[in-house]
Parts: structure tokens; C-alpha cells; sequence
């Protein structure tokens, strides 16, 4: 039987990568932290850790009881949130990862609003434009867009969006064109492509004649950015042409502030998921808030996202 506080202080001590970091993380002194190390080795009858004069860091066998100890210890805090929502509603805390863009938009003010109903928890949303690991960055819950990859976690599709390809009136005029006539021109163009997709500037394309074709752009994009917003950023100011997702862009098109370039083309859409770790039990506050999320933007009329 593992003793949940020394598997706690491992953890502490793993992430400080000392033990007096941890212990004055943990409010405790350096030797009992250190004492309880020793025992929790004694225990397993294995080196969890490698020690240096200033710094620890894990052992092979020591690497792999971190993750366990990160599952049983998130296990032990939804069981526990789920054991006081009974008697006083949703509590303890949400941990959540998103993009920046979608986050602010999206996300951020659903997390608002659900807090508003549930004052006893507590909330944590962090912005990353990484796919961050829900397990070892301790979330709760991760919303991706895009294509999802294989994963080991649970996954709810909660919305599709569009994508199109935008550019400014500037750099349509540097052209010569208002207005793009098809694949073969928008092929031309210099591109601002994101740097986290693997193929960014090849795209499956529904024709107006409901053909699907392979589009490809002619050249190496000019611009790479690893997220949306900058993407939008060098669109307006005129450095080329981008694809991004409808709600990012609809306001800038409608101002005139971009083009949206071959309506009649379809580019495919995507998918908002929400992602939580998969185990036995899932926390009731996961669960409620995924469907929350999913009502409201249900119930959102697509003119209605705030930009």
C-alpha cells in the first residue's frame, strides 16, 4: 500500500528538483522531507531518485512511479471533490488548458459564467498553443481544435467551425486583383502558414462542382507563426494570404479589414474537443462543465461569439 503523503512529497521533490525547494513548497523541513524519500525507497526496495550536491532528478524506475504517483494522486482529488459536491455543490479546482485565441473568445468567458453557478471552485486556465499533456500538466480538462490525434484520452466533439483562405485589400492590390479566381492563383500567393501543422499549405478542397481536390500552394511559405493570432496579425498587415477558422476572422471580413478568398471553395472543417484523462472515475465537475461548454455554444448564434 503506497502512503498517499509520500507519494505527495515525491512528486513535490520531483517537480523543485531539490529537496529544499520541496520542502518549502510543502511547508515542511528539509529532513522530514528527505527522511521520507529514504522510507518510500525503502518501501519499494528501489533508487527513485539520483542525488547531486545541488539538484535530484529520477532514476529510470523513478521517472515511471512519478506518472503513477501524478495518476493516483489526481484519482484521490477528483474522488474527493465528487465526495464534497455531494453536500455543497461543485468545489476544489478546474484545471484547464486552451488556446490563447479560442480561450479568450470561447472558453474564458464560459469558465466565467460557470464559476458564477459553482462559487466554490476554484478555477486555473492556462493559455498554450502547445499540446500540452494532460497528466503531467495536471488538467482537468483540454480543449483542442483542429484534426484530433490519436490519443489515450477521452475526447467529446463539442463544436465543427469553418476555415478560409483571408487576405488584406493591400496585398490583393500589390496583385493587381481584387479578387482571387481560383486554386491555380491562390496557389501563387505568398503564404502565411502555422508552423505546428505538418502540412500547412496542403489542404482537401470541395469545388462549387462538389469535387474533392488536393490543393497545395506553389512555393515555401514566406511566413511561419506558431499561432492564430499572429497569423492574423501578418494577414492585416498585408504580408500574404492565410487560412484561419471563421470565428477568428468574421469580424475582420465583415469591417473590410479582410477578403475572404474563394467563397465558393470549401476547405475542410474542423473540430473543438474537449479532452480529459481517461480513467475510472471521472470528476463530476469535468463532466458538468464539458456539457455547460457545450450547451452554450449550442445555444450561441455563430454572430454572437465575441471577437
Amino acid at each position: 500500500m503506497i502512503n498517499m503523503q509520500r507519494a505527495a512529497i515525491f512528486v513535490a521533490v520531483v517537480e523543485a528538483g531539490s529537496f529544499t525547494d520541496a520542502a518549502q513548497t510543502l511547508g515542511l523541513t528539509k529532513a522530514v522531507v528527505s527522511a521520507s524519500i529514504k522510507v518510500l525507497e525503502k518501501e519499494l526496495g528501489v533508487s527513485l531518485l539520483s542525488r547531486s550536491t545541488r539538484h535530484v532528478s529520477t532514476t529510470d524506475t523513478g521517472e515511471r512511479f512519478y506518472q503513477h504517483c501524478l495518476r493516483l494522486l489526481q484519482e484521490a482529488e477528483r474522488v474527493l471533490d465528487d465526495i464534497r459536491s455531494d453536500h455543497s455543490g461543485l468545489s476544489g479546482s478546474l484545471r484547464i488548458t486552451t488556446t490563447a485565441e479560442y480561450g479568450v473568445r470561447v472558453v474564458v468567458p464560459a469558465l466565467a459564467a460557470f464559476r458564477a453557478r459553482h462559487p466554490q471552485l476554484r478555477i486555473q486556465h492556462v493559455s498554450s498553443s502547445q499540446n500540452d499533456d494532460l497528466i503531467s500538466g495536471r488538467f482537468d480538462v483540454a480543449i483542442r481544435l483542429g484534426h484530433l490525434a490519436d490519443s489515450s484520452h477521452h475526447a467529446r466533439l463539442i463544436d465543427r467551425f469553418d476555415i478560409y483562405p483571408v487576405a488584406s485589400p493591400d496585398y490583393l492590390n500589390t496583385l493587381g486583383e481584387q479578387v482571387v479566381v481560383g486554386l491555380a492563383q491562390l496557389a501563387k500567393a505568398n503564404w502565411i502558414a502555422h508552423s505546428r501543422l505538418s502540412t500547412p499549405l496542403s489542404w482537401q478542397v470541395t469545388t462549387p462542382e462538389k469535387e474533392k481536390v488536393i490543393f497545395s500552394a506553389d512555393s515555401p511559405a514566406m511566413i511561419m507563426a506558431d499561432s492564430a493570432s499572429s497569423l492574423l496579425a501578418f494577414t492585416l498587415q498585408g504580408a500574404g494570404v492565410a487560412i484561419l477558422p471563421d470565428w477568428l476572422v468574421k469580424d475582420e471580413v465583415a469591417k473590410g479589414n479582410l477578403i475572404r478568398l474563394l467563397p465558393d471553395h470549401h476547405f475542410p472543417r474542423q473540430g473543438i474537443y474537449a479532452l480529459y484523462p481517461h480513467t475510472r472515475h471521472v470528476p463530476e465537475k469535468v463532466r458538468a462543465f464539458i456539457d455547460f461548454l457545450q450547451n452554450r455554444i449550442e445555444n450561441m448564434d455563430a454572430r454572437d461569439i465575441p471577437a
